[in-house]
């Protein structure tokens, strides 16, 4: 699809990321990213990486770069269960965000 210009704006079509990756914000500050799957009351995540600090780039900048020198990731080494009530949003990503 190709930009549109309507009344001398031109908008842009919404690439959304393919695959099932997303970075889930949970309560309690905890931040997650990992391909999401969603049975009954519980989000699980495979190949899970815990965003565990980021500084001066704020979360779009986490966001639009896991790999930059101000974000600490750790791969964590089994699959993360979450509770479906303890997520506050998430963000959809690239198959190969953070790994």
């Amino acid at each position: 699809m190709a930009n549109v210009i309507i009344d001398g704006i031109e908008y842009a079509p919404v690439v959304r990321a393919a695959g099932t990756r997303a970075v889930v914000v949970v309560d309690r500050g905890w931040i997650f990213a990992g391909d999401v799957t969603r049975e009954g009351n519980r989000i699980f995540l495979d190949r899970a990486v815990w965003v565990f600090r980021w500084e001066s780039i704020g979360f779009d900048g986490v966001i639009a770069n896991p790999k930059d020198d101000n974000v600490t990731l750790r791969k964590m080494k089994t699959r993360v269960e979450i509770p479906a009530q303890s997520e506050i949003f998430s963000v959809l990503v690239s198959d190969d965000w953070g790994v």
